[in-house]
């Protein structure tokens, strides 16, 4: 049997990924204008007039990169196909647990916006970013009401002195804050890092803060100024983002292992020949026996192995037994279900039970089966002595029959679907086959429309009647239907009397 195509088809370009790129290009180029501009900001500070504004637009450069960062890596993991939520979006009332177990307040963005106007609406980038400065000399502290907002603080009670910042600060984040502000106050390095603090609610806020030393005339160190910036919501979303990223890699090897797993199952228990086997038993001359082939179609998408199966089995008594048919579903389940029911169709046909009560007892058995499911078959007992094919069919497409270079399908005795109806009876009929003759029986959908796979089947007869033995008639089969594009997988069974 021709195994299943193993390699995985290559995933067509998603129709976003040009749009996805072309903002990526964009992002980029506006990152670059705004470093240019930050640039032309670095001019000396000291006693100018403006220090406080050039200090605010080189900080608010410096927040726009850092926003701009933030957007690209969303960017490229949307490029790269993983869901992401964007910031900003409000999320799932209630709480999330930080890195240290905290619990982390989640509620839209704008929920603490107390200032309005231009500029500070709700939602606003402006509401989650504020200012501080401690003066050194005076031990003076001015926050802002938005920094204040953003520590769970009223701007009456002002802000925290350098003393007491850490202690807002989640135990692990504490080391970090000190070494940042250290830098800043002993070496006049500037501030760039993030850690976390609890405010008085018990919410845990994650903040970024970007500052510089202010210099004294003397050169040291009068004073400490910083932007905060609440990213609590930026980081809830690249938490979700590798979530998504593990939970879709371990999807993703858990469907390779049970496609795997299915595709073993369904090469171990259906006939391992390849080509065509010669089913002729030792006491009966040899035209009487069956020449059989088969080939496996499997689906467009590489991994729905599903529930076809196709089987010619030798009997006890000198018959041999043909079935093909096809469960439904897809993956381990399918493929455990159709062993199940081939290992049961193969037990009542060596006991001596007659197609039309076979498929009876094969309805019972998945009418009560633990994982009930559908199922369609043809199953038939072809007599070498007499060559006659005694056949019952359940909700299948009927054998096809060629005979001197002409096609037809035999007439179906009465059946439903398998595990559709219990108590369901099925009917046999009966067919005299003469030398030369080729049978075929098909499971799952050759082409869309089994109509139009059975009529091109039938215009296959010329060809046939041309070919030396079931293997060139396998072939053919292939030839005609190879390239079709299926939903799910398929198979065909061929037997020529000798």
């Amino acid at each position: 049997m021709p195994s299943p195509r193993s390699a995985d088809h290559p995933a067509a370009p998603s129709p976003q990924r040009g749009t996805v790129d072309a903002l990526i290009t964009q992002t980029r180029r506006l990152r670059g204008g705004i470093a240019a501009v930050r640039r032309d900001t670095t001019a000396d500070l000291s006693g100018t007039a403006n220090e406080t504004q050039l200090r605010w637009q080189r900080a608010l450069c410096d927040l726009a990169v850092h926003h701009l960062d933030d957007l690209g890596q969303h960017l490229d993991q949307l490029r790269e196909g993983l869901p992401s939520e964007q910031p900003g979006e409000s999320e799932e009332p209630g709480r999330a647990a930080g890195a240290d177990g905290a619990a982390e307040e989640r509620k839209p963005l704008d929920q603490d916006a107390a200032v309005q106007g231009p500029g500070h609406g709700p939602g606003s980038l402006l509401n989650r970013v504020g200012s501080a400065e401690w003066n050194l000399l005076t031990d003076e502290v001015t926050w802002s009401d938005e920094l204040c907002q953003i520590f769970g603080r009223s701007p009456d009670e002002g802000g925290l002195p350098l003393d007491e910042l850490p202690s807002w600060v989640v135990a692990d984040d504490q080391p970090v804050l000190t070494a940042m502000v250290t830098d800043c106050l002993v070496d006049g390095k500037p501030i760039d890092g993030e850690f976390r603090v609890v405010r008085p609610d018990d919410a845990v806020r994650t903040v970024h803060m970007a500052g510089e030393p202010v210099l004294d005339t003397d050169g040291s160190t009068a004073s400490m100024w910083a932007v905060l910036r609440d990213v609590s919501a930026l980081r809830r979303s690249e938490r979700a983002v590798r979530e998504s990223r593990d939970s879709l890699q371990r999807q993703r090897h858990m469907a390779r292992a049970e496609r795997r797993l299915a595709v073993e199952l369904h090469e171990a228990v259906l006939p391992p020949w390849r080509g065509s086997a010669p089913l002729a038993h030792g006491r009966r001359p040899a035209d009487t026996a069956l020449d059989v082939a088969s080939h496996y179609f499997p689906s467009a998408d590489s991994a729905l192995i599903g529930g076809d199966w196709y089987d010619a089995l030798e009997l006890p008594d000198g018959g041999t037994l043909l079935s093909v048919g096809d469960l439904t579903g897809h993956g381990v389940a399918a493929t455990s279900g159709m062993a199940m029911v081939l290992g049961a169709v193969r037990g009542m046909a060596v006991a001596g039970i007659e197609p039309g009560p076979l498929m009876g007892r094969l309805n019972q058995l998945l009418d009560v089966s633990a994982q009930p499911a559908l199922g369609s078959a043809v199953c038939g007992r072809y007599d070498p002595a007499t060559r006659t094919l005694v056949w019952s069919q359940a909700g299948h497409p009927a054998p096809l029959l060629f005979r001197d270079g002409a096609g037809r399908a035999l007439r179906p005795p009465a059946g439903v679907l398998l595990g559709g109806t219990a108590g369901a009876t099925y009917a046999q009929a009966e067919e005299r086959l003469e030398p030369g003759d080729l049978l075929l029986l098909h499971a799952g959908g050759l082409a869309e429309d089994p109509t139009v796979a059975a009529e091109r089947l039938l215009g296959l007869a010329p060809r046939f009647a041309a070919a030396r033995g079931t293997q060139e008639c396998v072939r053919v089969v292939a030839e005609e239907f190879d390239d079709e594009r299926r939903e799910g997988d398929a198979c065909v069974l061929l037997a020529m009397v000798g």
